[in-house]
């Protein structure tokens, strides 16, 4: 295992952000293509959402993220659209595994804290003992919920289809 930096500008949400909200169930049914659906990426609470985002950018939100259907496209679109990391104080459970198995990172933390536009720096420790997000605005270091072992190896080979393909099995 080794550590994980990631660094971005943040784009910032509210509670219960539903699956539905972030990218409307319509749509995978007209592709499931995460380039094509990374331009509907929240349209029904932010039409020029999509349009907005620049390479890095990072998903901040309040309680409750991903709530509703398990639809999985509602992790492919975040990706499709070059976002690599959520930060949340909670998820939905179908959606945290979701976005495990598809290489993005959830990230438990007070985003309370956190404005529109603010850079942010996530770590973790090689040894997956300590996840921290930094705000270089406010200067802030809040601790996050570290991730076990297994789900920061899943992450860096890029989902569990990926991880799979280099390992065979899960290592032990």
């Amino acid at each position: 295992m080794t550590s994980l930096l990631l660094e971005g500008r943040a784009r910032v949400f509210g509670d219960s952000i539903n699956t539905d909200y972030i990218i409307t169930s319509r749509r995978k049914r007209e592709s499931l293509d995460p380039q094509v659906l990374r331009q509907y990426l929240f349209e029904e609470l932010d039409p020029g959402f999509a349009g907005s985002l620049a390479p890095g950018d990072l998903l901040v939100a309040g309680r409750n993220f991903g709530c509703g259907s398990a639809m999985e496209v509602a992790v492919t679109a975040v990706l499709g659209a070059g976002i690599r990391a959520i930060l949340a104080p909670s998820f939905a459970r179908t959606y945290y595994r979701n976005a495990v198995n598809n290489g993005l990172l959830p990230v438990i933390c007070d985003t309370s804290g956190i404005r529109e536009g603010d850079r942010i720096v996530v770590t973790t420790q090689a040894d997956g003992e300590r996840m921290t997000v930094s705000n270089t605005r406010s200067g802030t270091i809040i601790q996050a919920e570290a991730l076990p072992g297994i789900m920061l190896d899943i992450l860096q080979a890029g989902g569990l289809v990926a991880y799979f393909r280099q390992h065979g099995d899960f290592r032990v």
